[in-house]
Order: structure tokens, then sequence, then C-alpha cells
């Protein structure tokens, strides 16, 4: 670092914020550390009544922050994510659509294991709104050895970071009970369902309300297969009482059982089913009731088309259970991230 004056400042880098104070107005920085000076700046700085500098000068091999910052963006991230102007050094990732956020963590931890390199993103396996920052990365010191960053690149063979857009799936839900077929009470599902759906891009095609009859769910479930729905949706019957025959319903139906349980609160008795390529959902109450549960889950991975096995079903236990805060700030909060 040297002082130098304004006028030999051209291409060199700033070690400090330049700030300018407008009378009356507010104080900010005209120009931040880290910034290069070119000639257009000369009178700015001048106005501000920097006639000396303190600056660096690059040295050959090394990359300013800007550029590296840059190089470490396009190694890691990969669909449908947009890279900001760089800022203080840092470029942040944004969605380029609703979708599906995936982080390949141990690539992750990779990259970071690299000196003076930071990248940080959201928890991996969630819903993201398009323009919505799902991470950043920048350097830590103002410059770099340009050999890192080519190390880093060679290591970063894969994605470290995309969004998988969902797919517009057209949804049929089936309701049991008898208390809703025979209209002792009204169906509170269907309405919360519909939001749900419409929220990812999906349409109710149709919701057919059935009796606690194995045959007469099976065969409403069958229907919406053979009307080319893309998921069918279960409610109600999903708990362990003896009229509670869902899960056998969809068994009955050609299902195969991916796993019937969940260890998520609110969420435990949650089915996970395929008939052929098709999704068939046993959604508990709590998907009602809760603003998040499992379904907020598993449906966003199965509209982005990516299998969801057992394993994974197991593996929501660590951050499965929900705080019951007074003010729910899903997905503000750990619920479901791990």
């Amino acid at each position: 670092m040297k002082t130098i004056p304004v006028a030999e400042a051209v291409g060199t880098v700033l070690c400090h914020d330049i700030t300018r104070i407008e009378p009356g107005g507010e104080k900010g920085p005209v120009f931040r550390k880290g910034h290069i000076v070119q000639e257009e700046d000369i009178p700015v700085l001048l106005s501000v009544g920097k006639e000396h500098l303190y600056v660096v000068a690059p040295e050959e091999g090394m990359l300013h922050e800007d550029d590296a910052a840059a190089r470490i963006a396009h190694a890691v991230v990969g669909r449908n994510l947009a890279l900001t102007t760089p800022k203080e050094g840092r470029i942040n990732f944004q969605a380029q659509c609703q979708g599906l956020l995936r982080v390949d963590v141990p690539a992750l931890s990779r990259v970071n294991a690299f000196p003076d390199v930071a990248l940080a993103t959201l928890h991996t396996m969630q819903e993201v709104q398009k323009g919505q920052a799902v991470g950043g990365t920048r350097i830590i010191p103002l410059f770099i050895e340009e050999e890192k960053i080519a190390a880093l690149e060679r290591e970063a063979t894969a994605p470290v970071i995309d969004v998988l857009p969902f797919r517009s799936l057209r949804v049929g839900i089936v309701t049991t009970g008898s208390e809703v077929f025979h209209g002792r009470i009204k169906d509170g599902f269907g309405p919360v369902l519909r939001k749900k759906f419409a929220a990812l891009g999906c349409t109710v095609t149709g919701q057919r309300i059935v009796n606690d009859d194995i045959g007469m769910i099976s065969a409403a479930i069958r229907s919406f297969i053979d009307e080319g729905v893309g998921m069918v949706a279960c409610t109600g019957g999903m708990s362990v009482d003896p009229d509670d025959r869902t899960p056998a319903a969809i068994r009955a139906a050609g299902g195969v059982v991916e796993s019937y349980g969940a260890p998520m609160f609110p969420g435990a008795m949650f089915l996970l089913a395929h008939i052929g390529d098709v999704p068939v959902l046993g959604l508990p109450g709590c998907v009602m009731y809760h603003k998040a549960s499992i379904f907020d889950m598993i449906v966003p991975r199965l509209l982005a088309d990516v299998p969801v096995t057992r394993a994974d079903i197991a593996a929501l236990g660590h951050g499965g259970f929900c705080s019951g805060c007074p003010e729910c700030r899903y997905p503000l909060c750990g619920f479901g991230k791990y």
C-alpha cells in the first residue's frame, strides 16, 4: 500500500472507502474499498477533497477480489442462476425461476476448504422464488493468487448450486371420510390444497369425496390416474384408527409405497407411493392446519423431478421438529433444513 497523487492513480486499487458528504443531505461512500480507479473517477475524487489516495498496485499473478469472485461464481453455479455485479468484492446468485434449490453440500465444503475463499448458500432442497438471492461468494483479501482460483476451478467440475424448475402438473384430490361424504361436516382440505398447489404452479383438476371404503377410495385414485393427472393427493384416513383405510386403498389402487410415516412434526402420518410414474400422496391432517409441514418438504422435490426415497424422508428428522413459534416465519427458520 502506498500514497500517490490522484492524477497518478488510474489502474490502482483503493485500500479504503471514499466518503462524500452532501450539505444538508446524506453521508455515504462514493467509491468503496477495492474499487479500481478509472480516468473518469479523477474529477469526482477531487470534488470530495481527495488529492492523494492510499492504493495498491496489482502484482503479476494476482487477481483482484471482483475478478476472483466472478471466476469462483462461474465455476460453481449451474442452471437457472444469474450473477449480480460485484459489490464490495461479493457476487450474489439470484434464482431465475421458481423452483427447487439444490446444493451439493460436500462440494460446497470442498470449495470453502480453499484458503481465502468464501462461498455461502441457503439450505439445499428448498423452494425458492424468481429473483431470490440464494447464495454468494467472495475472497477474503483484496487480492489472491490466480493459481489458487485456477485450482478451485479444476476442483469444481460440476455445479455446486443450481435451481431446478417446477413442472406444472395436473393434480387430483381424493378426500376420504364418512363425515364429509355424508355432508355432516364441510371439507376444509380441498381449498387449502388448491391454494398450495396453485402457489407451486400446479392445477387441481378435480376433487372426489368418498366414503371410508377401500374399494371406493382406490377407484377414485384409479380414475384420476386414467385421466392422466401428474399427481394424486389423498386426504383423510391416514391415522391408525380402524376406519382409516387410505393407505390400504392406495396399495389396492396399485400404489407402490416408498414410505409410510415421516420423522417430521407436523407430518408424521405421511405416505408417499407411486402408481407408475405418478406420485400418490397420503396427506395427514396437519397439512390443512399448519403453514409448513411435510407437504412443503416433499412436494417441491417431486415437482422438480427429484426422486424421493425412504432414505431422503428419514433424513428429514434433522430439522423436522417445528418449534411452534407464536408467529410462523417459515421459510425463514430451521424447520425442514438440514
